[in-house]
């Protein structure tokens, strides 16, 4: 049977984006993000919310660019894989966490000096995004006139 592990998650860094480098010089950010989720309970009938705290990891020059980029409260649109890792404390106890590891993180709302969201995708790390990628511009400004609806 085929397996498929695919995470697609939207929401708030809870911290900023820990750079790290490898021995071998890779680079590794860890950050966490919440996710929130809005509802209506049915027993009350209240509007509740639920939050749903992740950790994260990226790799190679996406890293990188999550550390420029990326702080605390800033809201990220990401794909990635679930990762499971078990170890054993020096105590003996066993211990387990479930994080994700991010493939694509796309920066959405904008910057402190006015710049939009990007997108990285770690698949073709060796193409460095542009700034217009990072700023938002990515064609001519629009006005009102020029949306459809």
């Amino acid at each position: 049977m085929a397996s498929y592990n695919k995470v697609i998650l939207m929401g708030n860094l809870t911290r900023d984006p820990e750079l790290q480098y490898l021995p071998n010089g890779t680079p590794m950010a860890k950050f966490g993000l919440a996710v929130n989720r809005v509802y209506n309970d049915r027993q009350s009938g209240e509007r509740k919310e639920d939050v749903c705290f992740v950790d994260i990891t990226v790799w190679a020059r996406q890293a990188e660019i999550c550390n420029e980029y990326l702080q605390k409260g800033s809201p990220v649109f990401l794909e990635g894989r679930l990762n499971f890792n078990s170890w054993e404390t020096d105590e003996g106890q066993k211990r387990n966490k479930l994080d994700v590891v991010a493939e694509r993180v796309q920066l959405i709302g904008g910057r402190q000096d006015g710049g939009g969201g990007g997108a990285y995708d770690q698949a073709s790390p060796a193409a460095a995004p542009s700034s217009a990628q990072f700023s938002g511009q990515e064609g001519p400004p629009t006005t009102d006139d020029d949306i459809p609806f």
